[in-house]
């Protein structure tokens, strides 16, 4: 029997299947963060799997807005339509940067992709961490909070006329077409973080970079300086975290912050720590 581990976050999730003798099936499927996405669409989703589904019996997913008992049972029972012989186990995404990058030790850790959170985890079980308000209210240095800071000043005319001018190559969406994705369309999160490869390519740029110092010294005021006093060493997990760690680095200096292990992606932690 099979063993299967999902990394789930808002933008897209992706699927292992562990099997008997070492095999390793790979997948990848659209985010299945249960905030953004209805039932339909989930066992829509699911049913695109190419995996032998009467071979699993287990399956661990991690996965963003999974960190409420109410969406890991949904989650759970959604899982189980589809996987009718599994036994399935629903945490969050930062559950599973925390084994994957701490695996049964100690540490604060933290989420940058499309979202951002981040905990004081004990070894076990996540014991400190904020509160995680979302995209809207929060996300602080996520992909999608660099993203709002970006299009506030294209939108606003604050931006500089030579990266303006860049920024129009990139994205030949007029600004009410912005607005309308924004406030009109379904998932404005991967929308917004979208333009995160416009910022990563001309990040050297000085009005890009201090955009990327305001969004990383509000994760480190938001969502770690309270928890910090667990340790000075954060671990990471995300494209974010990996993409802009030069001025990720400048930021967790100003704060008295050392950045430990940085992951692209939890899943061969996950993989390691469920073998």
């Amino acid at each position: 029997m099979s063993t299967l581990i999902a990394d789930s976050g808002s933008t897209k999730t992706r699927w292992v299947l562990l099997s008997p003798g070492g095999q390793r099936t790979e997948c990848l499927t659209q985010g299945l963060n249960p905030h953004f996405t209805d039932d339909a669409t989930f066992r829509q989703t699911l049913q695109s799997l190419a995996l032998p589904r009467e071979a699993v019996s287990q399956i661990h997913f991690y996965g963003a807005g999974c960190g409420s008992e109410g969406a890991k049972s949904r989650v759970n029972t959604l899982l189980a339509e589809s996987f009718k012989n599994a036994d399935i186990h629903v945490e969050g995404d930062l559950m599973g940067a925390c084994r994957a990058t701490c695996g049964h030790s100690s540490g604060l850790v933290g989420i940058l992709g499309t979202g951002s959170n981040a905990c004081w985890f004990n070894g076990l079980a996540i014991k400190d961490q904020v509160f995680s308000t979302g995209y809207i209210l929060g996300d602080e240095g996520s992909g999608n909070h660099i993203g709002r800071l970006l299009l506030k000043h294209y939108l606003c005319g604050t931006m500089p006329d030579s990266v303006q001018r860049l920024f129009q190559e990139f994205c030949t969406d007029s600004k009410e077409s912005i607005i309308n994705n924004l406030y009109r369309k379904p998932n404005p999160n991967r929308y917004l973080a979208s333009f995160a490869p416009f910022v990563a390519q001309y990040q050297q740029d000085p009005f890009i970079n201090s955009l990327l110092l305001s969004a990383f010294d509000s994760f480190f005021q938001n969502l770690i300086a309270p928890i910090r006093h667990h340790a000075e060493t954060l671990h990471l997990v995300g494209s974010v975290a990996h993409h802009f760690h030069t001025p990720l680095q400048a930021a967790a200096q100003r704060h008295g912050i050392n950045l430990g292990i940085i992951l692209l992606d939890p899943l061969p932690g996950l993989e390691k720590y469920h073998q």
